[in-house]
């Protein structure tokens, strides 16, 4: 089973990101974005550190587009801020 893993920097908007790990991270982060077996994982990490964090409600079903644009739709969450993690996100139909 091969896994499409979609990458970007970015600042977490308003409130941050919730995760799994640590709770709420701020400022510059990555976002990984990995599609494998219909499911989608979402983690964070500060910029250039080495631990990555699940995000709040991670993973995801399977959603409509599993591909770059769905990594784009979570990029434009966490710029927006996600102080709740992936539980208040819709991905895009």
């Amino acid at each position: 089973m091969s896994a499409e893993t979609y990458q970007s920097s970015v600042v977490a908007g308003p409130g941050g990101v919730m995760t799994e790990e640590v709770g709420v991270i701020t400022g510059e982060v990555t976002v990984r974005t990995v599609v494998a077996g219909g499911r989608v994982t979402v983690r964070v990490q500060y910029l250039d550190a080495d631990e990555w964090y699940e995000v709040e409600g991670s993973p995801l079903g399977p959603p409509a587009d599993p591909g770059p644009r769905l990594h784009q739709e979570i990029v434009q969450a966490v710029r927006r801020g996600m102080p709740e993690g992936l539980t208040t996100f819709h991905p895009p139909t």
